[in-house]
């Protein structure tokens, strides 16, 4: 399986992107009006200039009490871990947990063409194996 069939299959393909120069309010807006818990921060909204989720907000707030003054760009993840639509779905899941991503940009030719969640991944594994237990059950009804 790759990364491609699971934003495929997701039910919304839109990218959503805040730029660094917003502030951390329009921010946290952003993330309840659309229901996630991360943006992808883009000058030009296609290409990626990090990642910014509610834990950072979290854990700026924590060290610094004045986080919701503070610009986007003052808080996100510059150096962003992505992955291309062509990558193989054990992989990116292996990399997601070792490094303890909750969110991962798809990148292809230089442009976010979207994000991929735990949650998207652990949805397409409980489906995976959802079907390959119903398979095996109709193999073992049938004879």
């Amino acid at each position: 399986m790759h990364i491609g069939e699971i934003l495929q299959a997701k039910a919304s393909t839109e990218v959503i992107t805040i730029g660094p120069d917003a502030g951390v309010r329009e921010l946290l807006a952003l993330l309840a009006e659309h229901n996630i818990g991360a943006v992808i921060v883009s000058a030009d909204g296609t290409s990626l200039d990090g990642i910014v989720s509610e834990r950072d907000v979290v854990r700026h707030l924590h060290s610094d009490g004045t986080v919701i003054n503070n610009v986007v760009g003052s808080i996100m993840t510059g150096d962003v871990e992505t992955c291309a639509p062509e990558d193989d779905l054990d992989g990116v899941m292996q990399t997601m947990t070792e490094r303890r991503f909750r969110h991962i940009p798809v990148c292809a030719d230089g442009s976010v063409v979207g994000i991929i969640s735990i949650g998207d991944v652990v949805k397409h594994k409980i489906g995976q194996l959802t079907f390959e237990r119903d398979q095996l059950d109709s193999y073992v009804h049938q004879t």
